[in-house]
């Protein structure tokens, strides 16, 4: 079963405790600009919206990588994943993304991306209002979202 993340925005509290849990099981330390999710915060509204890589089935940055440094994890998870040895930090993958969630990282010359923490999460098991849950991708609604996307683009491609 391929499962995937589930970010209901509606439950996020802005507590940042899944940019905390990221950043530790990847970096070692607390700190949230190092983490591969981030909570974007609407503060005129009193909102806040997880995001980070949806893992997506075209995974352009996959595609655009001039080295093959991202491949999938078809075992585990389905995710895409960097493979620091073979990343040249080129970056080409970041402006392929259309979503802005693989990012260079400075301090080590490389790109870095969520990789579903090897199908456990930290950000979903850390966040304390099931804001972000992982679940079987089936449920996420994402191909609905994918399907309408394609209406409306068609749509508007046919008053154009």
């Amino acid at each position: 079963m391929q499962k995937a993340l589930n970010i209901d925005p509606a439950k996020c509290t802005g507590c940042i405790q899944c940019e905390l849990a990221c950043s530790m099981e990847h970096t070692g330390s607390f700190n949230p600009s190092k983490s591969l999710i981030k909570v974007f915060k609407f503060h005129d509204q009193g909102r806040f919206v997880p995001y980070t890589c949806t893992q997506c089935a075209e995974a352009w940055c996959m595609q655009a990588c001039p080295v093959d440094a991202i491949s999938m994890d078809a075992i585990n998870n389905g995710a895409k994943i960097v493979a620091d040895s073979v990343c040249v930090g080129c970056k080409v993958c970041t402006i392929a993304c259309p979503f802005g969630t693989i990012n260079y990282v400075p301090d080590t010359g490389k790109v870095a991306k969520c990789d579903l923490c090897g199908g456990d999460p930290k950000c979903a098991t850390a966040c304390p209002t099931d804001a972000i849950t992982f679940v079987d991708a089936s449920s996420t609604g994402l191909e609905k979202m994918r399907n309408w996307a394609a209406k409306t683009d068609s749509g508007a491609s046919a008053q154009a």
